[in-house]
This record gives structure tokens, sequence and C-alpha cells, in this order.
């Protein structure tokens, strides 16, 4: 469970539910509500892996791109022997690649490397010396750089042009990562899919993304902005105006 400060890492320890060994986490930019998990929760969460001996697989989605402040360091620094930080190449550079990285602690090295070897004992040499060179080159900073500024202006522009066209459509979660969450009026969700279908956008409704058990919640969209073209992209946001109720 979530709430405005993140991870309800309180859930965890809860009486009368089932203790896990291990949680898996978002703190730079939970998917799909948007938030960042607060400092507070942080040090609870390494707190609860310290005392129970749990493990936190840290997967920094989004990590690169926080648009309204620096990037917050990733939660693994405060213990590498309890936190697994996990990382991808599919947003900064191409799905299609392929590519991630694992820190694991020291303990955990041998089996990672032995499942890894039951599960996909290849991975393509040229793509990983590739990207090993982009890194060490500085090359792969410059093109982050450059494709955040990119993001950020199109996420600007989906902010004012919904204040100008449906100030009462809410923009939550922080300025990162390449969706935003649009809170609809209660009741509107599917009437703004159908309509927004007839329109030729491909987008999705928060209730796509809730457990099964969960009761229902607050309608909103999940936008993603960074797909269209720069051609494309200012007849999408038109479109996505003319839809919002």
């Amino acid at each position: 469970p979530l709430d405005a400060d993140g991870t309800r890492v309180d859930a965890l320890t809860g009486d009368g539910g089932p203790r896990p060994g291990a949680v898996l986490i978002t703190p730079a930019h939970q998917f799909p509500l948007g938030g960042a998990l607060a400092p507070g929760r942080r040090t609870a969460l390494i707190d609860w892996a310290r005392s129970t001996g749990g493990l936190v697989l840290e997967d920094d989605y989004d990590g690169e791109f926080r648009y309204d402040r620096q990037p917050v360091g990733a939660l693994q620094s405060l213990d590498p022997e309890r936190v697994v930080y996990l990382g991808t190449a599919s947003k900064s550079l191409a799905p299609g690649l392929r590519l991630g990285w694992m820190v694991p602690p020291r303990h955990l090295m041998e089996e990672v490397l032995a499942a890894k070897g039951d599960i996909e004992w290849a991975s393509s040499s040229l793509e990983q010396l590739t990207l090993a060179e982009f890194l060490t080159s500085g090359a792969y900073d410059r093109h982050v750089r450059g494709v955040r500024l990119r993001y950020r202006r199109r996420r600007d522009q989906l902010v004012a042009a919904l204040a100008e066209r449906s100030p009462h459509i809410r923009v939550t979660g922080i300025a990162a990562g390449l969706h935003a969450v649009l809170e609809l009026p209660p009741g509107s969700e599917r009437a703004v899919l159908r309509a927004a279908a007839l329109q030729g956008l491909a987008l999705q409704g928060l209730d796509a993304f809730r457990h099964p058990d969960t009761p229902p919640g607050r309608d909103a969209l999940v936008v993603g902005y960074a797909t269209p073209t720069d051609s494309a992209w200012p007849g999408a946001l038109e479109a996505l105006c003319r839809v919002l109720p």
C-alpha cells in the first residue's frame, strides 16, 4: 500500500498479514502513481531489512529523469549488504537493447551468477562493450542530459495545456519520468478512454494497474508523453485536451 510519502513500510510488519523476506520497490519514482519515497520511509525500509534480515530490491525506475531537482541518491548506498540495486537502459537508450544491471550484496553474488547462467547463459558482448564505451567516454551522460531536457519540456507543455484548457484536471506525482497521472472527475475514466480511442490516442486508465483484490479508487489517466515524435506531439496533446471532461 501507498500514501503521499510512498510505500507504507509499516505494512511489512503489520499484524495479521504475511511477513515477506524481500520487497521490490521503486523509490525514485513509483509507477504508476508517480510519487517518490520520502526520506523517513527510506530510513525505515533499511531499518526493516536490518532488523528482519530481509532484502530490498531497488528498481531505479526513472532515476535519471527528475526535472524539479537533482536526482535522489540510490537507496543502495545506505546499506549495500541489504539492498540489491537494479537498473536498465530501456528508457534512457532503447528497450530493444535488452541491457540491464544488478549490484547485489557480496554474499549473493555466486547465487546470482549461477541463476543467470541457468536462465540466460549469454548476453550480447557487442552491446555490452558499446554501452561500456558510451559510459566511460561521457557520451551517455551527455545523451541523458539532452533527453532529460526534451522530456521535461514535454511535461511542462502538458501541464501548461491542462492549466489553460482543463484547469480542473490535476496532474499528480512528482515532476519526473516519462508519464504523468491526470486525475479525472469521479466516474469519468471509462468514457474518457473511449473518447481517446476514437481520437487515435493510446491511453490507459489508472484502474488497469490495480490489483484485482484492490477496491475501486480514484479515476485517472496514465499519460506517456515520450513516445510521440516531435512532429506528432502537438497534435497528440491537442487531441488529449479535446477528450478531457
